[in-house]
């Protein structure tokens, strides 16, 4: 197969850096809605210090898994362990049973996440929009969350929009913002479920730009995006699920280069020719 994504002239893709266990752990993770089956086996591993970065079709799943992860949602087979800590779920007497909500919190208390849309509060200005947590959660005093809030908004680039109302700011600052609330708990691994998609083409970069340093510092990463580009420019593993499955996972050269599964190679090629169709100004008089 072709290549479809450009990738970097040298073999500089960041080297996989593992710890001597994943950060996270997926074995056989089910999850159903009625009668529809969204998640069926799903196996994951996720190192530290790794990037990876999730793909497929709508409906396949993505976002289902991401929000096992981070226990917004239950998952109905399987284990989700983060750092080796079973998540929504202990054993008493033989039995699993629900964990109670303070022993989810406990155990995910090292999991960021960032969403599609912004959840900012629009009462509160960025700098207090990444307080709020800290003073609630955290229970900082108010002068430890400010220090600590202004710094991860230094960190995202907004540190001259601290006082600034989520109504006067751009949707690319307000993603900043929300990254910088999430970067405030300190946690091990953050979480993105598409944080580009709500975004005018024009603001996808500074959003891009601030992942692509994180993922230069070190974070470990799970990302679900539609970003071809990113996912090959920094991802350290690449995992492509379609209907509840993961199809194909490897590194980005291999995924995107030599996707010989056929599943994986339609999507790639409905993506890219999808694009090269509005890069001509939406011109359908030629096929693409």
């Amino acid at each position: 197969m072709n290549a479809l994504v450009d990738m970097p002239a040298s073999s500089n893709l960041r080297s996989m850096r593992t710890g001597n266990a994943p950060l996270i752990e997926v074995r056989d993770l089910r999850k159903r809605f009625g009668d529809v089956e969204v998640l069926r086996g799903v196996d994951l591993d996720i190192n530290r210090s790794e990037v990876v970065c999730i793909i497929g079709p709508s409906g396949s799943g993505k976002s289902t898994l991401l929000r096992c992860l981070a226990a917004l949602e239950t998952y109905d087979h399987g284990d989700v362990r983060i750092e080796g800590e079973l998540l929504g779920y202990t054993e008493r007497n033989g039995k699993r049973v629900r964990a109670s909500q303070g022993e989810i919190n406990r155990v995910r208390r090292n999991v960021g996440m960032v969403f599609q849309q912004f959840n900012l509060w629009p009462h509160m200005t960025a700098l207090g929009n990444v307080m709020e947590a800290l003073l609630r959660v955290r229970h900082l005093s108010h002068d430890a969350a400010k220090q600590r809030a202004n710094a991860m908004l230094e960190t995202v680039g907004l540190a001259h929009k601290g006082d600034a109302y989520p109504a006067k700011l751009s949707g690319g600052q307000q993603q900043r913002v929300a990254i910088a609330r999430a970067l405030a708990m300190e946690p091990h691994i953050m979480l993105f479920d598409e944080p580009t998609s709500a975004l005018d083409p024009e603001l996808v970069g500074e959003v891009l730009q601030v992942m692509k340093q994180l993922a230069r510092d070190g974070m470990t990463m799970a990302v679900v995006t539609h970003e071809m580009g990113f996912a090959a420019q920094v991802a350290d593993k690449v995992v492509f699920i379609d209907q509840g499955r993961i199809a194909v996972q490897g590194k980005p050269h291999d995924v995107f280069h030599d996707a010989n599964q056929p599943r994986l190679r339609q999507f790639l090629q409905n993506y890219f020719d999808r694009n090269a169709f509005w890069s001509r100004g939406g011109d359908s008089a030629e096929p693409v």
